[in-house]
């Protein structure tokens, strides 16, 4: 494994006047799950602070691990898994090639393209897709569904190549990988590149608004090193090429923003609307950061001591969801397998591994069922009406799930 590398100025302008907002301590790098067999010593950790640059705006984290530690053989992240990420791809595919008015032949170049979620409705309409993702597993099962895909990751030299081989794109998708770019600069430069003239870049990444309204910091972590306003985001690409035509709000991942964008063209109203928004409710440089970090601290204990009086009480607790996300909440919470028994996820590609940092065992949804303990934490809250249908028997029975935030609370059959 490479070495994280301290990061001294902005990512996305250069500048060196970083200001702290959240130092959530060393956690276990996410996604790096265990063998039953590896020892706890072996859980590899790094430091997880982010900061924003007075001069853009950008948050982002204070270090980058090498792309191939987070993102190399054995990632188990398969989009395909989970029903509402499926619904959400098979719904954009559709808007997309609707609104673009994307007819046969079309081109269509999909990065971070995963198990190609998105990209097998494309192109069984006929169209031209292309997928690049680094991670090999998925990228296979997406060569094994028809959805020609590179094991690579994207720059500008890949860009170059691609459209020296005729592959100049009509549309290009990025969806939830700019946040996880050490170079951005020279990623954006490359999806300028590689559109053809009048070619549009749709962009979604994790929106700041969200992730500070509804105190989501277990979305920080350290595949993710940037954390995007609408402001931090234009700024980007303005810089390297491309211009933000329209903004969307979207509820995936927490919350979301999808950009359309372009070498030409005027923005909309929606993307001067939500630029006020920001603005007005301090959103970039204004006090809204430090607030942010002073609720997360309240939010730990809160939580904290709700599983204490829970496990008082002689509650039993499991939880549901082996996301990235997880290994933020409980290292941050110093929540082990001392209180948790296991977490159940319906991914089988992580089942009889284990979450590093906290060790717990990860199992399939079916040992709720089995086991009924009598509390379930809910880890994948973004997930939380899906899962909630899914253990409609574990809920009927009389199980409980505990919804960490932005509040602490506890649900049970009538939510």
């Amino acid at each position: 494994m490479g070495k994280a590398v301290r990061v001294r100025c902005c990512r996305s302008c250069g500048h060196t006047n970083l200001v702290p907002v959240l130092d959530l301590g060393r956690t276990p790098l996410a996604d790096r799950l265990a063998a039953p067999e590896d020892p706890p010593e072996a859980d590899r950790t790094e430091p997880l602070a982010v900061v924003i640059c007075s001069d853009c705006g950008l948050v982002q984290l204070t270090v980058t691990v090498p792309p191939d530690d987070l993102f190399g053989q054995g990632y188990p992240y398969y989009s395909s898994v989970s029903p509402a990420l499926r619904a959400h791809f098979a719904s954009t595919a559709t808007a997309l090639a609707g609104r673009y008015g994307l007819q046969r032949h079309a081109r269509v170049v999909e990065i971070a393209s995963n198990d190609g979620a998105m990209l097998r409705h494309l192109a069984a309409r006929g169209l031209a897709v292309l997928g690049i993702d680094p991670s090999p597993g998925p990228a296979s099962v997406a060569r094994d569904v028809g959805v020609p895909t590179l094991d690579a990751y994207f720059d500008a030299a890949l860009a170059r190549r691609l459209v020296e081989e005729g592959w100049s794109a009509d549309l290009i998708y990025a969806a939830n990988v700019l946040a996880h770019v050490p170079d951005p600069g020279d990623f954006v430069t490359g999806v300028a590149q590689l559109l053809a003239p009048g070619g549009r870049a749709v962009f979604e990444v994790g929106y700041l608004g969200d992730l500070v309204g509804g105190l989501a910091f277990d979305m920080i972590y350290h595949q993710h090193l940037c954390y995007f306003s609408l402001t931090s985001l234009e700024a980007l690409l303005i810089r390297y090429g491309l211009r933000i035509l329209d903004v969307e709000r979207l509820t995936t991942q927490g919350g979301s923003l999808r950009v359309h964008a372009g070498s030409d063209g005027a923005p909309s109203e929606a993307v001067a609307a939500l630029r006020i928004e920001e603005r007005r409710c301090g959103l970039v440089g204004g006090p809204v950061l430090a607030r942010f970090a002073a609720a997360v601290h309240t939010l730990r204990d809160r939580l904290n001591a709700l599983l204490a009086k829970l496990i008082a009480d002689g509650a039993s607790i499991a939880a549901y969801g082996a996301a990235a996300k997880a290994t933020t909440l409980l290292a941050y919470c110093g929540i082990d397998d001392r209180t948790i028994a296991f977490v159940a996820d319906l991914n089988p590609h992580k089942w009889g591994r284990r979450l590093g940092g906290s060790r717990l065992p990860i199992v399939p949804p079916a040992r709720l069922v089995e086991a009924m303990p009598s509390h379930v934490l809910l880890l994948a809250w973004n997930f939380a009406e899906e899962i909630l249908a899914q253990q409609a028997e574990y809920r009927r029975r009389g199980g409980r799930f505990i919804v960490p935030l932005p509040v602490p609370r506890v649900i049970g059959l009538d939510a």
